[in-house]
């Protein structure tokens, strides 16, 4: 086992690997089981224009996303990996599968925190309350991303570069855990058996993430494993029904509006908090801070 584990791997091999999970799934998964949630949706009547409008809209926000992040950002976030890789890392480590599995892995954890920051904080909140929105929950609502979602990672992902790890590989198993939770975004399947309900996020602890029920905010913030939320005391189980959505909803299916939603209530929430203090804890503080009344 170790010697297949330590056993160098080339990139060909590696790049075929991820494009099987990471972009043919698209293919062999996610389009044909959307397909069978608009049956369903069908079936028990509930395949309404609010949600073919409300898909609509996910796909459109997905587009919005990738002209930002990738077509605009993505060589300037490869070159700032690659910098840091060839100035700031530890020895560079070897292409091989102890440490793909290991870079899936610190992506995975590093994902948690991303994810919480992004509840936590204000400016977080801004971009990835978007994809907190919609009140339906397919996996249409897997590409339902805001404007700034593919930044804050980054803070969270240059660790993993500065440990050895390739760029492109952290980059790769960042897509990865993304791809993964998109098959968690359904009703489909309601609960796996209890050791798989136990270690891995499953559709049932997303629909918790996604719950606007108070006693469900700010939980299971995991990408792929669960026991993160269970070691740090985020989990929640699925136990009442899950209302889906956000406090304050948009009501609107309008791609523009859901896609700058959160920042424009940001902006305006900001305008109106007195004190330039004030107003920088609107950024970093998290989304239900209010200053203190003066006395």
């Amino acid at each position: 086992m170790i010697e297949f584990l330590s056993k160098e791997l080339s990139w060909v091999d590696v790049e075929y690997w991820f494009s099987i999970f990471n972009d043919w799934s698209l293919v062999y998964i996610i389009i044909p089981f959307f397909l069978i949630e608009l049956i369903r949706y069908t079936v028990l009547k509930r395949l309404t224009t609010d949600v073919i409008f409300d898909s609509i809209a996910n796909i459109i926000t997905f587009g919005g996303f990738v002209l930002i992040e990738y077509i605009l950002g993505i060589l300037a976030i490869t070159k700032i990996y690659f910098w840091v890789y060839e100035n700031f890392s530890l020895p560079h480590l070897p292409i091989n599968w102890a440490t793909v599995i290991s870079c899936i892995l610190l992506a995975d954890f590093a994902y948690y925190w991303d994810h919480r920051m992004m509840h936590r904080v204000g400016l977080g909140w801004a971009t990835h309350t978007v994809h907190h929105s919609s009140k339906h929950f397919n996996m249409s609502v897997a590409y339902r991303f805001g404007p700034l979602d593919a930044v804050f990672p980054i803070l969270f992902s240059l660790p993993i570069v500065m440990l050895g790890f390739d760029p492109i590989l952290v980059l790769l198993s960042e897509v990865f855990v993304q791809v993964f939770q998109t098959l968690l975004h359904t009703e489909v399947i309601k609960k796996l058996p209890k050791p798989i309900e136990y270690i891995f996020n499953t559709p049932s602890h997303h629909r918790v993430h996604h719950g606007s029920n108070r006693q469900y905010w700010d939980k299971n913030y995991a990408g792929i494993l669960i026991i993160w939320d269970r070691m740090l005391g985020t989990f929640e189980p699925e136990v009442e029904k899950v209302r889906y959505g956000i406090d304050k909803p948009i009501n609107s299916n309008n791609p523009i509006k859901v896609f700058l939603h959160g920042l424009q209530r940001l902006f305006a929430k900001v305008s109106d908090t007195p004190g330039f203090v004030n107003k920088l804890k609107v950024l970093i503080m998290p989304p239900s801070w209010q200053p203190k009344p003066n006395k």
